[in-house]
């Protein structure tokens, strides 16, 4: 029955009316691709090596996409990168790809879009090839093996985490590999600068970095404006490189939008714009994030603006008009937990630095005020993973977590006494 259908679409494909078939009877002559040479990846690709285990990693370009699978897998969100690990050590070792993307895709889900009806020949053909160009698990000691991983995209620079399990140890790799054709390299150098100053004026103690951290401008402004905008209520310190793997293991992607520039700190828009996507691609958090002028300790400090929109992961993926949710404390406990979980988690504790604003205030004053909160910034330390959570070490700075349980015990206290009252 199958030879027969196939015969009949390639007699329909000679003739007129065929043609007009071509998009729904699989008319289309896909091959795979026979130039799969990947010295120019070898040439550009980011290196790194722990011990005995080395990872190179590059982002693809759009010609390079279609040089290996035969076609622009860009169009369908999809950013392929490609990978090699050479293995020296005495582990057979696993790549763990959700480590690299939470929500990566699977091969056989990127070569979906490109299958044609009623033709099972040519689908299969693009399944096997995309799935013999995938990165194959395990690496045995000794061992070279480079493939391609199907990620979400990330803009301008790809924060790319690479996790290498063998038995009782973990290889931690985060590379860097510019996005082609995207790459700001006047950007990139205006942070590095930013950040090589800050280490000139490195806090030694915690005492001085809490007073430092409480002092800092509250809120952004407005680019058009004096105006003051949102508060920056998270504040991140570890290495850029142990940070940005963090943020990445809980979904965090590189993904600025022309409205993020109109926020103002330090008399610039922000350094580096992360999001995390909820359902249908709606925005679920936004990240925009500033270096401090100064360090702690010889480690950078990232000021982080948090939000989300009015509506959450059910506002709509392109909607021109994102408000923000006004309660500023969810989304910073929010990133918090996300924090916790990353494995990267060492301390956590609050600091002052921000007015308080009650939710009958801002009611009162929604011109001026959009949000309400506590009054606090979270500050995370952020090292190599993995820790567990009950590794995190609580400083107690501002005791916002025995406030809260304080909180709730008179709640209790006061919901039995009306119980037990005639």
């Amino acid at each position: 029955m199958k030879t027969v259908m196939v015969k009949t679409i390639v007699s329909a494909c000679k003739s007129l009316p065929g043609l007009l078939l071509l998009a729904t009877a699989g008319c289309a002559s896909w091959q795979a691709p026979t130039q799969l040479d990947d010295a120019r990846l070898q040439e550009r690709a980011i290196t790194e090596t722990i011990g005995d285990v080395t990872v190179k990693g590059a982002v693809l370009s759009i010609a390079e996409n279609e040089q290996f699978f035969g076609v622009n897998i860009n169009e369908q969100g999809v950013q392929t990168v490609w990978i090699e690990v050479a293995n020296n050590s005495r582990h057979t070792l696993w790549l763990l790809t959700s480590g690299t993307d939470p929500d990566y895709f699977s091969p056989l889900e990127v070569a979906w879009p490109f299958h044609k009806k009623f033709s099972s020949t040519y689908n299969d053909q693009i399944d096997q090839h995309f799935d013999e160009l995938s990165f194959e698990n395990p690496v045995p000691p000794g061992v070279t093996r480079s493939g391609f991983l199907y990620t979400n995209p990330h803009y301008q620079t790809r924060v790319l985490n690479v996790d290498l399990l063998g038995q009782q140890t973990l290889y931690p790799f985060t590379l860097f590999p510019p996005v082609p054709g995207q790459l700001d390299e006047e950007r990139m150098k205006g942070i590095h600068l930013i950040v090589d100053s800050a280490m000139q004026h490195s806090i030694g103690s915690e005492a001085l970095l809490r007073d430092a951290l409480e002092q800092l401008p509250c809120c952004t402004t407005s680019s058009t404006s004096e105006s003051t905008e949102s508060p920056i209520n998270i504040i991140l310190i570890g290495d850029l490189v142990d940070v940005a793997s963090a943020l990445v293991r809980r979904g965090y992607r590189q993904n600025p939008l022309p409205v993020d520039a109109t926020q103002i700190y330090y008399g610039r828009p922000p350094d580096l714009v992360m999001r995390k996507s909820g359902q249908g691609g709606a925005t679920s958090v936004w990240l925009r994030a500033w270096m401090a002028p100064f360090s702690y300790q010889g480690d950078p400090i990232v000021l982080l603006q948090a939000g989300r929109p009015v509506g959450g992961r059910f506002t709509e993926a392109k909607s021109a008009n994102i408000m923000l949710h006004p309660d500023i404390d969810e989304i910073r406990s929010m990133l918090t937990q996300d924090m916790m979980y990353s494995g990267g988690l060492d301390k956590l504790g609050f600091v002052a630095g921000i007015p308080p604003v009650t939710t009958d205030y801002m009611s009162k004053h929604l011109d001026t005020q959009r949000y309400h909160t506590d009054g606090l910034r979270a500050v995370m330390f952020i090292i190599t993973r993995p820790l567990s959570l009950s590794d995190i070490q609580i400083l107690d700075w501002v005791p916002l977590l025995e406030r809260r349980e304080a909180e709730a015990a008179e709640e209790l206290s006061r919901e039995n006494n009306e119980q037990t009252v005639p």
